[in-house]
């Protein structure tokens, strides 16, 4: 995981949540985990990581993603084992 990476995931676990995280940011970040990610229908995507899977709507037309799906993705992250390392 690279720097840009590693700086995505301290922001999916700050606290207050964040809603300035680009969602092309969160893709990559799950990619660099050794997540895999299908397309779904419109804007669906499907991540498995861990054997945990999660369907995500990408953000548009804004590139950001909102606070919920932040909280969302740092849910998945927690089940599928992934912590913040200080």
């Amino acid at each position: 995981m690279n720097s840009k990476q590693q700086s995505t995931l301290d922001d999916i676990f700050r606290d207050p949540v964040l809603s300035s995280i680009p969602w092309t940011d969160i893709e990559r970040l799950f990619v660099a985990l050794g997540a895999r990610i299908s397309e779904g229908n419109g804007s669906r995507i499907r991540v498995s990581l861990n054997g945990r899977l999660a369907t995500y709507h990408r953000p548009h037309p804004q590139k950001e993603t909102d606070k919920g799906c932040v909280k969302s993705v740092r849910r998945f992250l927690t089940g599928a084992g992934v912590v913040k390392t200080d």
